[in-house]
């Protein structure tokens, strides 16, 4: 069981930033053509809020 919690949790930390470098530069780009500049600035503000919150949480720490 340990085991494979570890193994998810290598398999998030991996993912986190992937799932960043790709969300951010699709999904800005795409609310600002489609609600203008002020939604896409919030987009690009709550994006990037959520993914540093989410790789400080996956970090892995030397012990």
């Amino acid at each position: 069981m340990v085991l494979k919690n570890k193994l998810m949790l290598k398999k998030i930390v991996a993912f986190t930033p992937l799932f960043g470098a790709l969300t951010f530069p699709l999904v800005v780009p795409i609310t600002i053509s489609k609600f203008g500049i002020n939604y896409g600035i919030l987009s690009a503000l709550v994006i990037s809020s959520l993914w540093f919150i989410a790789m400080l949480r996956t970090s892995e720490m030397p012990h």
